[in-house]
Parts: structure tokens; C-alpha cells; sequence
């Protein structure tokens, strides 16, 4: 039995390549490019959320309006996903080591997971505020000749946050879709969640200036807003659960695999076909059926044919390992 690594590959294959080391090294400029992308527009989702949460608590306290008080709190703990992608960046994007041969692409799956948590944690407890605060509507109700109504400028401040931070999940969005970063994304649907639960704030201010009987659409509202945070949380932490308990590729991506080593000219037949995440990154290992009177060198320069198209053709894959066996006609 012969295999084939991409270690084994000559150096104009192997610099084309994409094992984790020599990935690395090969291309470490255009990884510390991305790097630094990640970081600016993490760094800019911090200043805006900071910003955001001294001005929404400001108006929200000479604008007499408590919803908006808690929204910036709501801001606050996007900052805390913010300072994680900013450091997680550097570690995630290491090469690899003697403790870590595969990479430390786990620590980005750790830090989306994370955020999957964080983004749960918002949406529950959104609505368990809406809910466990609606008995006390018909009481706040009775009062409110008494109360003072939230200003103009507490419609402005959540108005301003739902814009700001749509136009950061946009920024976040692309970027992490060009660099292929989960993290990025997941922290993404982070500023979206707080875009999306400034909204029941607008809606508060408004049925409390206009129509004051009607504040129980804030709750109704603010209940829409979790189930969609809750969503995002499920779409964002379920894959990053099953990619640290080593779930493999989908079978479409199974399939896409085979058809390319198949193509590979040599090979009779694959099977064993086994495929693992180590970040965005897809590693593969897979048996590879060759004529049984081929040489030995033969078989290995099938072998790196067969890795080297993996990694340029493959879906995101940035590993190969290659098994060469020999193909019994059993037909005969």
C-alpha cells in the first residue's frame, strides 16, 4: 500500500496546495490580509456599539423611556462578541504546531458556537421580559396620565441604532462571506439581533405617544423579535456543534468529492471516503483504488494527482489524505 500526502507533493504542487502548514507559509500575506480585515470591521462594530449604548442609555433617561435604558444594554453585550472576534482572529488563524498539527480552526468554531450561545441567551430573555411584564400592563395603563411619556428623541435613538446596526450585519456579512469566516458571520447576526429588538422600542414610543391604550404591541413585538434572534441562534450554533463532535461534510459536498477523485486519470474506483471540519476548512481521507501492476511511484503520482485536485477543486477542502490500494476485478 502506497500514500499520499501532501507533504509528499514536489514544490510547485505543494505551494499550490493547501495543507495546514504549508497553507501557511505559502500564504501568510494574503492570510494576514484577512486578518486585519476581520479586525477593522470587528473594531468599528465596538466603537458603534459603545456609542450606541452611552447614547441609547442617555436618551432613554432624560427621554423617560426604560425600554430604551435596557436596549443599551443590549449594546453593551454586543461588545463582549466584538472583543472576542477581535482577539479570537489571531489564534484561530495560527499555523500549525506540535500540540495542534490540524490548525487551531477550532477556536473559530468555539468563538461561533459562543456567539450562538450569546444570541440564545439574548432571545430568551427577551421574551421572558415581554412575557412575565404583560400582567402589568393594565396597571401602567391607569397611570399613564400621571407618567411622562418617552420623548421624540427616544423614537430618534432607536430608529438610529436599527439603521447603524443593519449596516454593520451588512459589513460583517460580506466580509465574512469573502474571507470564509463563520465567526465573522455569527458575530453578524449579533448586531442584526440588536437592530432587530430596537424595533419594539420604536413601537413603544409610538403607541405610548399616539394611542398609550395600545402598549401591548411592544410585548407582541418584542416576542416576534425573539423567536427570529432564536432562529439565527439556532442556524448559527447547531453547525458549529457538529463540526466540534467532527461531523463530516454534507452528502452533496460527499458527492462532489468523489466525482473529482474519479475524474483523476488512474483511478478505478474510491470508497472510504471520510471528511472532517477543522474551521471552514474541510479535511478529507479517502482509499483511492489503482491497477494492481502499477509501480509504486506510479500509484503515489496518483495519489498527489488526486490531492492536489482535492485542494484546487474541492469544496473548501484544505487536507488530503490519500490510502493507494489495488483494484480486484471480481467480475471475472
Amino acid at each position: 500500500m502506497a500514500a499520499g500526502r501532501l507533504e509528499d507533493l514536489p514544490p510547485t504542487i505543494m505551494n499550490n496546495a493547501s495543507h495546514p502548514q504549508r497553507r501557511f507559509e505559502a500564504s501568510s500575506g494574503a492570510q494576514d490580509a484577512k486578518i486585519a480585515e476581520v479586525r477593522r470591521v470587528t473594531l468599528w462594530g465596538v466603537v458603534v456599539n459603545l456609542a450606541l449604548c452611552v447614547m441609547k442609555f442617555v436618551v432613554g433617561f432624560f427621554g423617560g423611556s426604560q425600554a430604551l435604558i435596557a436596549d443599551a444594554v443590549h449594546s453593551l453585550s454586543d461588545s463582549l462578541t466584538d472583543v472576542t472576534v477581535y482577539f479570537g482572529a489571531s489564534f484561530w488563524s495560527a499555523p500549525p504546531d506540535a500540540d495542534h498539527p490540524h490548525g487551531h480552526g477550532r477556536i473559530e468554531t468555539l468563538i461561533t458556537l459562543f456567539i450562538g450561545l450569546v444570541l440564545c441567551a439574548v432571545g430568551c430573555g427577551l421574551a421572558y421580559r415581554a412575557v412575565a411584564t404583560l400582567h402589568l400592563q393594565s396597571a401602567a395603563s391607569s397611570d399613564l396620565q400621571s407618567a411622562a411619556l418617552p420623548g421624540w428623541s427616544a423614537l430618534a435613538a432607536a430608529c438610529l441604532s436599527i439603521v447603524g446596526k443593519e449596516l454593520l450585519y451588512r459589513w460583517n456579512v460580506k466580509v465574512g462571506q469573502r474571507v470564509m469566516s463563520p465567526a465573522l458571520i455569527a458575530n453578524a447576526w449579533h448586531h442584526r439581533s440588536d437592530a432587530l429588538s430596537s424595533v419594539p422600542v420604536a413601537i413603544a414610543v409610538l403607541g405610548t405617544r399616539f394611542v398609550p391604550e395600545w402598549q401591548f404591541l411592544d410585548h407582541i413585538a418584542t416576542v416576534i423579535v425573539s423567536i427570529l434572534i432564536l432562529y439565527a441562534a439556532w442556524e448559527i450554533a447547531v453547525p458549529a456543534f457538529k463540526q466540534l463532535v467532527d461531523a463530516g461534510a454534507a452528502e452533496q459536498e460527499r458527492q462532489e468529492i468523489l466525482a473529482i477523485v474519479r475524474a483523476v486519470e488512474g483511478v478505478r474506483s474510491v470508497h472510504a471516503l471520510r471528511t472532517r471540519y477543522t474551521g471552514p476548512g474541510l479535511q478529507a481521507d479517502l482509499h483511492v483504488l489503482v491497477d494492481p501492476e502499477l509501480t509504486v511511484r506510479d500509484g503515489h503520482e496518483i495519489a498527489m494527482t488526486v490531492t492536489s485536485r482535492l485542494v484546487a477543486e474541492g469544496p473548501n477542502v484544505t487536507d488530503a489524505l490519500v490510502h493507494i490500494e489495488p483494484f480486484e476485478n471480481t467480475s471475472q
